[in-house]
């Protein structure tokens, strides 16, 4: 790619200053993630929403796993769970059938933050005549969840990137995540261990276009966008805390620092979901 094509100035929409400000609750309201599911808001914070003893508790039974892994160059750190992005479908859904047994065991706790997440979404949606389930295919279910924690250095310890490239990717073609790119895309991010200074959400208010992404070899990943191709547009830098959980559209291209703190860790239990029609939110890893 030349460096021409690198330093191009991407272009595509940009929201108003009232869509594109944090919108910021004591405790969870999950009205306002329906803000973001409809394409409201951009990014919706709950302060303190998961209490530090249910985050402990999560984050011991994450780095006592065996079943915890290493990622490498394109998100450095370690996880457990299963990540859709870049696989076909089939190879996907193996890995989550094998996971989630152990995602649901290590979730068994009093509090369990993603049980409480999707029951107060699940009743909210319901008075719109929708639900929310994992996404599926020919009887098999998407991952429930991810656990990562970023030990990634330099500038970011996840490069800028966009959520929604994902959706559109023909290698899940089969898989009903696609019906996402007529809807809009929301990163649920549960902050179990989040406690020195840096590791901060960065986020442009920009969703890039098709245009953008073929011009810079992004159309169906998503990832990397130069830095310089982002100048100009309006960023956010979000401050998350243990217990945090914050919910924003991922069509938005963002990242994430390092912490300044090296041996300081920053996890996360994380999921993806969207409309894929009026009456149903699915979501994946």
């Amino acid at each position: 790619m030349s460096n021409a094509v690198q330093d191009r100035l991407i272009t595509g929409w940009s929201g108003s200053p009232d869509y594109f400000t944090m919108r910021e609750y004591d405790g969870f309201v999950p009205e306002a993630v329906l803000d973001v599911l409809h394409g409201r808001a951009a990014i919706v914070m709950f302060r303190g929403m998961v209490p530090r003893d249910v985050c402990d508790a999560v984050t011991d039974r994450f780095w006592a796993s065996t079943h915890r892994k290493v990622r490498g160059v394109e998100a450095p750190g370690f996880y457990l769970g299963a990540y859709s992005w870049n696989k076909p479908t089939a190879r996907y859904l193996d890995e989550s059938g094998q996971v989630n047994p152990v995602l649901r065991d290590l979730l068994d706790v009093p509090g369990d933050p993603m049980k409480q997440f999707y029951t107060g979404l699940g009743d909210v949606l319901a008075r719109e005549g929708a639900q929310v389930r994992p996404a599926s295919h020919d009887g098999r279910s998407a991952a429930i969840a991810l656990l990562r924690s970023w030990h990634g250095a330099g500038e970011f310890a996840l490069d800028p990137h966009d959520d929604d490239s994902q959706c559109a990717d023909p290698q899940m073609a089969d898989f009903e995540r696609r019906h996402v790119v007529d809807h809009q895309v929301a990163a649920l991010n549960i902050c179990l261990e989040n406690d020195s200074e840096g590791g901060r959400l960065v986020y442009w208010n920009v969703k890039p276009d098709v245009e953008s992404k073929r011009a810079l070899d992004v159309e169906f990943t998503g990832s990397p966008y130069p830095l310089e191709s982002l100048s100009g547009y309006e960023a956010q830098w979000i401050e998350v805390r243990t217990g945090d959980v914050y919910v924003f559209n991922g069509a938005h291209v963002h990242a994430v620092e390092p912490n300044t703190a090296a041996a300081q860790t920053r996890t996360t239990l994380a999921a993806m979901m969207g409309f894929i029609d009026e009456q149903t939110v699915v979501t994946w890893s």
